[in-house]
This record gives structure tokens, sequence and C-alpha cells, in this order.
């Protein structure tokens, strides 16, 4: 756990460059005497850690439950935590209503979101066709990088898709199988594609 008052900027930076996905709770309504303050923030990630600080532990065990959910439904939430002897707050949707017994007095209202990297899409090649699937990636919700020949690395790649028309084919396809990007197409003829992929003799998962 993360101190309070410590500012997450840079942490949360860090994430969003290495596409880690996690849950970002911001505190919206905090009720004395609770130990947080309304714009506290905290992330979780998936594996439950929280870094942060969004209240004491009894706080804490409630919102990374409720994040844990929201990071597998991608819904936001918002989260009111209330003491044992509060008045029932009635349900709606988009909102939870958790009591907890050590809290001592007072109310929290957090709102939990998903943050998320967009999927990357690498475009290899200097061609129309290139610069069509560069736009449909980019309208379809891709992050989107156009290069002209291989990268020199791939980070967090969703997919790699070749229409260079010939230029450095095989080299590419590669390097991408090798970086352990999830999909790989190129955009030619199935006859050339065939001649492609037998140059490359690759493993039958690696060629699927």
């Amino acid at each position: 756990m993360t101190a309070p008052g410590v500012d997450l900027t840079d942490r949360i930076a860090a994430l969003d460059r290495a596409g880690e996905p996690y849950v970002r709770a911001t505190v919206e309504r905090a009720q004395s005497p609770t130990s947080t303050r309304p714009g506290a923030t905290a992330v979780v990630l998936a594996d439950g850690t929280l870094e942060g600080f969004v209240g004491g532990q009894c706080a804490e065990s409630s919102v990374c439950a409720a994040a844990l959910h929201v990071l597998e439904s991608g819904e936001p939430l918002l989260l009111r935590i209330l003491p044992e002897d509060a008045e029932p707050f009635p349900e709606a949707p988009g909102a939870r209503t958790v009591v907890n017994p050590c809290l001592s007095g007072g109310a929290i209202e957090l709102f939990l979101e998903v943050r998320s990297p967009a999927r990357r899409l690498v475009v290899v090649g200097r061609t129309p066709i290139a610069e069509a699937l560069a736009h449909l990636g980019e309208a379809l919700g891709f992050e989107v990088a156009a290069e002209e020949r291989v990268p020199d690395r791939f980070g967090r790649t969703t997919a790699v898709i070749l229409a260079s028309h010939g230029r450095a084919e095989e080299e590419t396809i590669r390097a991408a199988v090798d970086a352990g990007v999830g999909f790989v197409g190129l955009v030619a003829s199935p006859r050339r594609g065939e001649a492609v992929l037998a140059e490359l003799d690759l493993p039958p998962d690696d060629r699927a």
C-alpha cells in the first residue's frame, strides 16, 4: 500500500506505458470521521494489490473486491461504503452499497473505472493498402503505428499487419512471431502468402 498523500501520477503513467490494465478508484465523498478525503486516489491491479490511499483497512478490502469485479466486467461503478448503523441506501444501476462494521462512523463514495490501454496495431508498409488499414485500425479503436520497415521493438503490440508488397516480409514476420505478437497478418495473394510462409519454415503453431 502506498502511503497517504503520495502522488500516483508517475505510477499511473508507468502502468499506461506498460499496457497493464488496472482500476482507478477516486474518493468522491467522504463523511467525517473517515480517514480519507475527496479526491484521494488509488489504483488496484489485476492481482488485487492496492496502491494509494482511500481509507482504512476495511475500506480497502471493499474497494479491492469491487475493483476486481470492475476489472472483469469493464463497467465503471459507484461504490458506497457505509457504517453498520447507516440508513439503508437504495440500490441503483451502476452503483453498489456495502457495509463495513469496522468503519469508525462516516461514509465514503468512490468512483471505480477501468483503465486499459488501447490495443496497439503495427501496420508495416508505405502503400495505399497500408494507409487504408491504418485508418481502419484507428476507427476500430486501435493505437496505430505505421512503419515503413521492421520495427526495432514491438512492445505491447496486439497485432502486426504487413502491406509492404514484398518488402522485408519474412524478416518482419519472424520478428513479430519471436516477439510473441498474437496476430500477424500478411496482405498478399494466397499463392504468394504460402510461398512466404514456406520460406520461413515456421513450426505449426507459429504458422497458424
